[in-house]
Parts: C-alpha cells; sequence; structure tokens
C-alpha cells in the first residue's frame, strides 16, 4: 500500500471544498419563490448540505488518488476536467438560486454531468477507484438534473 502524501491530500480538500464554499454563496434561499418551483419528489432540505459533503469529500479523494497515482503527462487533463467541474458546479447555485433561472442552470447541470463523464474517462485509465468514488456524484447529479428539469416553468 502506498503512504498517503499529506500535501496532496489536504490541497485536494482545500481545493474542492473551497469552491464548493464558493458555490454555497449563491444558495441563499427566496423561499417563496424556491417553494413555487420546487418539484413535489424534492429531498427534505436538511439532506442537501449532508449529501454534498460527502459527494465533494468523495470527489477530492477521487481527485487525490488520479493525481498520486498519474504519470506527469496525465496531471494537466486531470486538472482541466475536474477544474472545469468544480466551476461549472459553483455557477450552478449561481444560475438556479440567485439569478432563479432554471433553463440556465438546467444547461449547466448538463455540462457539469459531461464533465463528471469526463472525470471518469480521464481516471478510469490511471486508477479505477478514482471512478468509483465519482459514481455518487453522477448519480446525485443526475437526480439534481431530474429536480432542475421539473422545476421549469
Amino acid at each position: 500500500m502506498k503512504k498517503v502524501n499529506w500535501k496532496i491530500l489536504i490541497l485536494s480538500l482545500v481545493i474542492v471544498y473551497t469552491i464548493a464554499f464558493i458555490g454555497s454563496l449563491f444558495t441563499s434561499i427566496d423561499n417563496s419563490w424556491y417553494d413555487s418551483v420546487k418539484p413535489s419528489i424534492t429531498p427534505p432540505s436538511f439532506v442537501f448540505p449532508i449529501v454534498w459533503n460527502i459527494l465533494f469529500f468523495l470527489i477530492a479523494l477521487s481527485l487525490y488518488i488520479a493525481w498520486t497515482s498519474s504519470k506527469k503527462k496525465d496531471r494537466k487533463k486531470i486538472i482541466i476536467v475536474f477544474g472545469i467541474n468544480l466551476v461549472l458546479n459553483a455557477l450552478w447555485s449561481l444560475f438556479y438560486f440567485r439569478m432563479q433561472n432554471p433553463v440556465f442552470a438546467f444547461v449547466d447541470l448538463i455540462l457539469i454531468w459531461l464533465t463528471i463523464i469526463a472525470m471518469i474517462f480521464v481516471t478510469y485509465r490511471i486508477k479505477k477507484v478514482s471512478v468509483y468514488l465519482l459514481i455518487p456524484y453522477l448519480l446525485w447529479v443526475s437526480f439534481a438534473g431530474i429536480l432542475n428539469w421539473l422545476s421549469i416553468k
């Protein structure tokens, strides 16, 4: 078993949770608007921060494992796909909650979904456990896509 590179692990966690924090700055909810568009299948509000914290942890672990298991030539791809995905993830909150535009958010969500697929392709050749850590993220974003689609009026 490989020794943990604490510096890279902590850096992965800091990067992912910093982007998550930035996205959370846009999630102040106008309850009257949100209640008017929220689909009936939406989980209770307390579920979202729990799920997202678990997912962000898994994303950071996937990033860490892919980075520490990769060859130097693959690292640029890792940075690009994870970076684009995380930026799109933060933008979704801006589009959906701050701008109250579920259509823009849905387009962004499709891009998030596609970048998760790209993350899976990039990490698959490096270390399969990185892929397994991304599967819950893909499933949750797929469910979020259904919720987002149903909220478009």
